[in-house]
């Protein structure tokens, strides 16, 4: 079940090649503002659903969320396979959103529920791994497809979908229980108290430029390849976006001992040099710069996102851990939607190079700000 966000970039990957033939349009496919604003249909399902899964979870019982969690995702599956249409490819992004926000809240939260009080941590890392190792095989087995394939759709979403229909079975059967939830039964946004809000803050400002640098690589990095350094190869553009997930996982396990505020600054060195590969890349016509640019980019998500967490798990108490989590999520996720969203209605005014080259400028300041004031932070 917690491969299902390697699903979402395995639709972006096959989608971006989809949206040329769908809808009405020239042959040379849809603007980048449009498929911009497909993608962060993903990340508005993906918040939305943050604010109320994990709540829902805890009061009603993972099992009640996961299974329609699990349809949506189907659902998202089969409207990607058939799309015919920009609303096709929009609806099925706002579903996958909201598949994934119900699986890294309540889907996450079952794994170590059935791992037992005496493997959690094993259980909590397994689930990690898992979601990375998912966010990073998706787009590498569309790309392949679509790379060997004239028709990739349907087989890339008909594996899917068999994936899926194994993970309902395993939820359908697993004993996830109702936790005790003490309290009313309203809803509420989640909350982080006064005290730890700087934590909090500080997490925000080193993973928001991170996964931002990241989901303009997924966003438009597909369209840089092809448009402007004249490479058409789904697999490479697949393999980049494994690539950057695997660093990110990996990085996280090599500097786990350093300290919170060298975490911070190394976060906000690798997207700064990140956008300034990117800017090689456009430049020079550099296909290995923009590589390189990937790869950063994941570094610099992975180590943003070990320090907030880090600091959330040491400072934020058990009663709020949860809240925390998701606000530090969302911290991130809203920057990643608007600035490739409004980077590619940039692109459509005035060219990709520009564009993509204003967003490297606007990310690498806000990166190198966001990492000084939390490595000041951190430190003090």
């Amino acid at each position: 079940m917690v491969r299902r966000k390697g699903s979402a970039n395995a639709a972006r990957t096959v989608s971006s090649r989809k949206s040329s033939t769908a809808g009405s349009g020239s042959g040379s496919g849809k603007s980048a503002g449009t498929l911009t604003v497909v993608f962060a249909l993903y990340i508005a399902g993906l918040l939305g659903t943050l604010l109320i899964a994990g709540r829902l979870s805890d009061r009603h019982g993972r099992k009640r969320v996961l299974v329609p969690g699990l349809l949506a995702a189907l659902a998202a599956c089969l409207l990607f396979a058939g799309a015919t249409s920009v609303a096709m490819l929009a609806a099925g992004r706002l579903l996958a959103g909201i598949a994934v926000g119900v699986i890294v809240s309540a889907g996450m939260a079952a794994v170590v529920d059935v791992g037992g009080d005496a493997h959690k941590a094993l259980a909590s890392l397994m689930a990690s791994i898992a979601m990375v190792l998912g966010a990073g095989l998706g787009p590498l087995l569309a790309g392949g497809l679509a790379q060997w394939l004239a028709q990739p759709v349907v087989p890339v979403f008909a594996i899917e979908a068999i994936v899926l229909l194994a993970a309902l079975g395993i939820v359908w059967r697993l004993p996830l229980h109702r936790p005790a939830t003490p309290g009313p039964a309203r809803l509420s946004l989640p909350t982080v108290p006064p005290a730890n809000r700087r934590q909090v803050a500080c997490g925000i400002a080193t993973f928001g430029p991170g996964i931002t640098a990241t989901s303009f690589v997924l966003a438009l990095g597909p369209s840089l390849l092809s448009n402007l350094l004249g490479v058409r190869s789904p697999l490479l553009a697949g393999g980049m976006a494994c690539a950057m997930f695997l660093t990110a996982t990996g990085v996280q396990f090599a500097v786990r001992r350093w300290p919170i505020r060298r975490i911070f600054a190394a976060s906000a060195v690798a997207t700064v040099l990140s956008m300034a590969a990117l800017a090689c890349a456009i430049h020079a016509s550099l296909v290995p710069a923009l590589i390189a640019s990937a790869l950063l980019a994941g570094a610099g998500q992975g180590l943003g996102q070990l320090g907030g967490l880090t600091l959330i798990g040491l400072h934020v108490p058990g009663s709020h851990r949860a809240q925390a989590n998701a606000v530090l999520n969302m911290g991130g996720y809203v920057p990643a939607g608007i600035l490739p969203v409004a980077t590619g209605y940039l692109t459509d005014a005035v060219g990709l190079a520009t564009g993509a080259t204003s967003f490297a400028l606007v990310l690498t300041v806000t990166a190198l700000a966001g990492g000084m004031w939390a490595a000041r932070q951190a430190g003090g």
